[in-house]
């Protein structure tokens, strides 16, 4: 009998691993998402629609969508130069570059939100300055931005890094030689070869951003109507025992989930056969 054979698992065990690994995902997944909209429709369409027609629902919308359309830029434009760096050059602090690029990863998002209460806060180290010049971060937009931004850190770079140094710089260094400029270079060469992983980690930095809750939730104040992103309207609405309001506007998110999951399926598989295809060259 072969090693691998020796190793795989019998065909008896199979349909039980599968049936559990099955039954632990509709467990911990579908069910708590499948309640969400059965809650959100408890009451009928009616009760439905009428969470997204108080005026702190819409606010909570735009200021989502406002901080996502900061954060998730910056984050593509730092993803994207960090990449580049790491993939093409070795340099002093790139290690350290590379752990600072992961930090976000292991640390709390509800630390990720208090580090900025620390520096701009009305105690923090640069609460005089702020005072002085008139600035305020904390329980603003840009206080949130901030919490957003430094949460999402990670997402598009370290998708790209992996697919930039299997990628290696061949095609740059023939199109320089070829007399390309560095822009010319950027953008025919290196942005074509990384679209489809730039594109899924635009995506997941995108969905987290909307997402998020610990981090904002530090650095919002909770004022309704102007502090309060989707999530933290959704946990005001469901204190104040409007579950119906609650779930409905959580569907909301659940459905942008949904989404996200979905045109990551279709990214995953682009990604596949582009980084396949770089492989086979």
């Amino acid at each position: 009998m072969s090693r691998a054979a020796r190793l795989s698992p019998g065909r008896g065990w199979a349909p039980l691993i599968i049936g559990l690994a099955t039954a632990w995902m509709a467990l911990i997944v579908l069910l708590p998402l499948g309640t969400v909209f059965v809650e959100a429709f408890r009451r009928g369409g009616m009760a439905f629609l009428e969470a997204f027609r108080q005026p702190d629902t819409w606010a909570a919308v735009r200021l989502t969508l406002v901080v996502a359309a900061i954060a998730v830029p910056l984050n593509t434009v730092f993803g994207v130069a960090a990449a580049w760096c790491i993939a093409r050059f070795e340099f002093k602090g790139k290690n350290l570059l590379v752990t600072l690029i992961d930090l976000p990863f292991s640390v709390s998002p509800v630390i990720s939100g208090l580090v900025w209460v620390l520096l701009f806060g009305a105690a923090g180290w640069f609460a005089p300055l702020m005072q002085d010049l008139g600035v305020q971060v904390i329980f603003t937009t840009t206080g949130l931005v901030l919490a957003t931004v430094l949460v999402t850190l990670p997402f598009v770079a370290r998708e790209l890094i992996p697919l930039m140094q299997e990628q290696g710089a061949d095609e740059e260094a023939a199109a320089i030689t070829l007399g390309a400029g560095g822009w010319t270079t950027f953008f025919t060469v290196t942005l074509p070869n990384i679209r489809w992983a730039l594109l899924y980690g635009v995506l997941l930095c995108n969905a987290r951003a909307m997402g998020e809750f610990g981090a904002v939730s530090v650095v919002s104040g909770h004022i309704r109507g102007r502090t309060n992103t989707l999530p933290l309207h959704v946990e005001i609405l469901y204190n104040e025992y409007n579950f119906v309001g609650a779930f409905a506007v959580a569907s909301g998110l659940a459905g942008l989930a949904l989404f996200t999951l979905l045109i990551k399926s279709g990214l995953e598989w682009r990604y596949a056969g582009e980084l396949a295809a770089t492989r086979r060259r």
